[in-house]
């Protein structure tokens, strides 16, 4: 899955706290069994965020990590197309958990991941 070596920067004081919510490492299962995890690695005050997303086996696709960025739009981060065609979203819940919602090759796959 991910690297040891990946590096979460802390927000910069003048990131809003809305967006502050998102860094770190978010871990868990899409439709309840696809491994998937999240670093969200940087969070600017604009909102922009740059990232590293790992998956397990997902269809066809195997296992990988790809680099991306992507932007905070109200409680919802949404990541630039993955190398492997993916389009990934993840929004805020009340409870602090990440609502995702994957979606590859016409199929799509959703499920909550939780911070590490």
């Amino acid at each position: 899955m991910l690297d040891q070596t990946v590096a979460v920067t802390p927000p910069a004081k003048g990131v809003p706290a809305r967006y502050a919510a998102f860094s770190g490492i978010w871990a868990g299962r899409l439709d309840g069994m696809y491994e998937g995890k999240l670093a969200v690695l940087t969070v600017s005050s604009g909102g922009q965020v740059t990232v590293s997303y790992a998956w397990g086996d997902v269809a066809d696709n195997k296992p990988g990590v790809a680099d991306g960025s992507g932007r905070i739009v109200g409680n919802t981060l949404k990541l630039q197309r993955l190398p492997n065609g993916a389009d990934a979203a993840f929004t805020m819940q009340p409870d602090g958990t990440l609502s995702v919602t994957y979606a590859l090759a016409g199929q799509t796959y959703t499920g909550q991941f939780a911070k590490q």
